[in-house]
C-alpha cells in the first residue's frame, strides 16, 4: 500500500479475531485499503503475510495512548486520514457479579474498551476533521443499551461508548459522522464463548455476520450523525 495507490482508507481495531478479522477480509474484497491493529504479535504477523504489502498491521494495544498516537501518525503520514475509522477492539469480563469483580480487572475492560476507543479517536480524528470528512464507527452492543447479569463491566463500558458517541456527534463539523453500532444480536465470537456459551450453537459466525454486516456498514451516511445503530443481520 502506498501513497499514491490509495483508494478508500479504512481503520480497524482488533483485527486478529473475531468480527475485526472478518471485516478485514470483506474490505479487502470491496477493493479497499486497511490499516489494523492488534494485541497479538503472532497473528498480525499472519496478516501482514497473508496479505503482503497491499495493506498495513501493526502491534498496538489501544489502551497505551502512546503507542495509538505513534500509530495514527505513522499511518497519516505515510498515507492520509482514514475514510472510515472502526473502533471495534474490546474485552469483556469473567462472568461474576459486580462486587466479586476486582479492580484490576474492571479497569482493564474500561480502559480497552472505553479508553482505547478515545485513544484512537484523538489520534486520527483531527486529521479526518481536516479533510472535511469520514464516518466514524464506535462498535456498541445490546449489552451497551441494556445490562446483564455478571456482565457489569462489559455493559457499563458498552453504554460508554453510546454516551460518547452521543456527545461526540454533536461536536464533530458538517460532512462528518460517528455512531454507535450493535452488530446485531449474538455473533459466535470468542468473546461470546468466554461470557455467554449458551447462545453460542444459535449465533451466526463472524464470518456469516460479515457478509450481511459489510454492505450496512458502507451505507452508514452523515445523516445517521450520533444514532446508535443495530445491523440487521437476520434480514
Amino acid at each position: 500500500m502506498e501513497r499514491n495507490d490509495i483508494g478508500k482508507l479504512v481503520i480497524i481495531t482488533g483485527v486478529t479475531q473475531g468480527l475485526g478479522r472478518t471485516m478485514v477480509d470483506r474490505f479487502h474484497e470491496l477493493g479497499w485499503n486497511i490499516a489494523g491493529c492488534g494485541r497479538s504479535k503472532n497473528k498480525i504477523e499472519e496478516l501482514n503475510k497473508y496479505y503482503g504489502a497491499s495493506h498495513d498491521f501493526q502491534i498496538i494495544d489501544v489502551s497505551n495512548h502512546h503507542q495509538v498516537s505513534k500509530w495514527a501518525s505513522r499511518i497519516i503520514n505515510r498515507y492520509r486520514a482514514p475514510d472510515m475509522l472502526i473502533n471495534n477492539a474490546s474485552i469483556v469480563n469473567q462472568n461474576a457479579p459486580l462486587w466479586k469483580v476486582t479492580a484490576q480487572e474492571f479497569e482493564s475492560v474500561m480502559s480497552v474498551n472505553v479508553n482505547g476507543v478515545v485513544n484512537v479517536i484523538r489520534a486520527f480524528v483531527p486529521a479526518m476533521i481536516a479533510r472535511k470528512e469520514g464516518i466514524i464507527i464506535n462498535m456498541s452492543s445490546s449489552w451497551g443499551r441494556e445490562g446483564e447479569a455478571e456482565l457489569a463491566p462489559y455493559c457499563a463500558s458498552k453504554f460508554a461508548i453510546e454516551g460518547i458517541t452521543q456527545s461526540m456527534a454533536m461536536e464533530l463539523p458538517s460532512g462528518m459522522a460517528v455512531v454507535a453500532l450493535d452488530p446485531g444480536g449474538s455473533i459466535s465470537t470468542p468473546m461470546l464463548h468466554l461470557c455467554a456459551p449458551q447462545y453460542v450453537k444459535e449465533s451466526p459466525t463472524p464470518e456469516m455476520w460479515s457478509h450481511k454486516a459489510i454492505h450496512y456498514i458502507l451505507n452508514i451516511s452523515i445523516d445517521k450523525n450520533g444514532d446508535s445503530l443495530t445491523c440487521p443481520v437476520y434480514i
